[in-house]
């Protein structure tokens, strides 16, 4: 039997040593599965004994160590483009204003949480390098220096000032009544519409439960019959479920983030896209098909085998 808090003792000097990790590289290290790591990565993430990035390496986050975020940029080439650009413009000009900004790089420093911290001055949306404090920041845009604009005098001749003064709109009498009618039923409304009878008993419609089809209740019966316990329903259609599920272990309960698939093929985007979603949780994936899956996906399977599993329908 694995005792866990060994393992989470021995999980934690491995990252403190090498720095923000994948769970391939803790597994390694431990030897053991990278299943089973990534079941402690998630329970220790939770408990807060460890972090998680938001930039993904092959699809998975990084962990580490409160104090280790400054290594995270070394892991700067996996993003994209645009987000790289917006933390060069970032780290050199430490605080950037929001508005200032060219649309693709405001996207691009919603999306880089790990670098990009966001906040408020003078009621405008500005932008710190993560390796500034959010007062060194206010501190920095303190000490830029204000454009100082000299006020121009404008001389205006009486001339022109009489001219301004005919040039005055002229409002008629029938503009008048116009907008006293206007104002009158604008105020009709809104009497009507605070008014709330309190006699009149609202029916509120009752939200019809789609019944399952033939494929989805299958699929339930099968994860029962395999001791998989779904504890939470994401998605329900026809051909496509999607839930969390625990399975009990040696090591204690692993959930894993589960989609079900009515195709004849399983192709390598389906498993990309489930284990793109599975990460974001973050949790282990499991693929479930009544079909085939494609030699591209399979090859996809055993790269991320340690957190990423295939149950065919019998």
């Amino acid at each position: 039997m694995i005792q866990i808090h060994e393992t989470h003792n021995k999980i934690i000097d491995i990252i403190r040593k090498r720095g923000p990790s994948l769970p391939m590289h803790v597994a390694k290290e431990i030897n053991m599965s990278s299943l089973f790591i990534s079941a402690f990565l998630a329970e220790m993430v939770s408990s807060r004994k460890i972090r998680i990035s938001n930039l993904k390496v092959g699809g998975s986050p990084l962990y580490y160590l409160e104090g280790q975020e400054p290594a995270l940029e070394n892991f700067h080439n996996y993003l994209h483009p645009k987000e790289s650009e917006a933390l060069l413009s970032l780290k050199n000009n430490k605080v950037l204003k929001d508005n200032e900004q060219e649309p693709a790089i405001r996207v691009a420093l919603r999306s880089i949480k790990d670098f990009a911290f966001s906040f408020s001055f003078n009621g405008e949306v500005y932008w710190r390098y993560f390796m500034l404090s959010e007062q060194d920041a206010i501190n920095h845009l303190h000490s830029l220096k204000p454009v100082s604009v000299k006020p121009i005098d404008v001389v205006v001749e009486n001339k022109e000032l009489q001219d301004i003064e005919n040039k005055k709109p002229v409002v008629t009498q029938e503009e008048i009544k116009k907008e006293k009618h206007k104002k009158k039923s604008i105020m009709k409304k809104e009497t009507e519409t605070l008014f709330q009878n309190p006699l009149i008993i609202k029916e509120e419609k009752q939200k019809k439960e789609k019944s399952k089809s033939a494929f989805v209740l299958n699929v339930i019966d099968f994860l029962n019959k395999n001791n998989f316990k779904i504890i939470e329903e994401k998605d329900c259609k026809a051909k496509e479920y999607r839930c969390i599920v625990e399975v009990k272990s040696q090591l204690g309960t692993i959930h894993f983030f589960t989609e079900a698939r009515d195709k004849k093929t399983i192709s390598d985007a389906d498993i990309k896209k489930l284990l793109s979603d599975a990460q974001k949780i973050p949790l282990p994936a499991l693929i479930i098909y009544p079909g085939e899956i494609s030699k591209k996906a399979r090859e996809y399977l055993i790269k991320y085998s340690s957190i990423l599993k295939a149950k065919k329908i019998e």
